[in-house]
């Protein structure tokens, strides 16, 4: 598997295109704010044709170049239902006065052709089996996608703002729930191999095994420990 990723705009937030190999159709997951150059220099560079973006949340910096890139290369975006409407209305999601502080700097909206994700749906696409789980927490509609381990390839779980190194995402901001995404790390996160390769949202990559041992959110998850209530990553 062939993942090219960048940390874009303000937030650093992390934008995968992912295919089989470089030179074949691939996904993009969450074009958050200024991602649109960095998508169209990466497909350049690598020979890839996009057939689908993915979102893990509708969080502003994860779904900001969304119309763009969707527009540029005609593709469909998909997103769980309960976070549709934070793209076209993504004040509502950050509550009124730091969504007015963003929105007069962005253009927000759907694209042409959305598409609804699923709890245990199996997309195909690109040449990829990605497995969805709803992860409810960071918001109502956060989602993972994970793909099947390989011979000599171990499983990828793309984690949104759910799990970090050594952290996870923040739980107040409205549709957040510290409960709701200790219950989605213990059911996601938890059963996966220690070999599985986390990419998140936000910062470096890590993996399910060196998070299983050293964060602290994640063992409370497991019940090994205590850990503050409050995550404070992601937007």
């Amino acid at each position: 598997m062939f993942v090219a990723g960048f940390p874009a705009g303000a937030w650093g937030t992390n934008c995968y295109l992912v295919a089989p190999a470089a030179g074949e159709e691939c996904v993009i997951v969450d074009p958050g704010h200024e991602a649109a150059s960095g998508v169209e220099e990466l497909i350049r560079e690598h020979r890839l044709k996009p057939v689908a973006v993915l979102l893990t949340h509708g969080h502003i910096d994860h779904v900001a170049s969304v119309v763009p890139v969707c527009g540029a290369t005609g593709v469909p975006a998909w997103i769980h239902p309960e976070d549709r409407y934070m793209m076209a209305d993504p004040e509502k999601a950050l509550g009124r006065s730091l969504g007015r502080q963003l929105m007069g700097s962005l253009t927000v909206g759907e694209p042409d052709d959305v598409r609804e994700l699923t709890d245990g749906a199996v997309l195909e696409l690109a040449g990829l089996q990605l497995t969805v789980d709803h992860a409810p927490g960071h918001t109502k509609g956060s989602v993972t996608f994970r793909t099947p381990a390989a011979a000599d390839i171990p499983p990828v779980l793309f984690s949104g703002d759910l799990l970090f190194a050594g952290s996870i995402g923040r739980t107040d901001l409205p549709g957040g729930d510290s409960g709701a995404i200790m219950r989605s790390l213990a059911r996601v996160c938890l059963p996966l191999d220690d070999a599985t390769v986390v990419l998140s949202g936000h910062g470096s990559q890590t993996t399910i095994g060196r998070e299983r041992a050293t964060n602290p959110y994640l063992q409370q998850a497991a019940g090994a420990v205590g850990a503050p209530a409050f995550p404070r990553r992601g937007m």
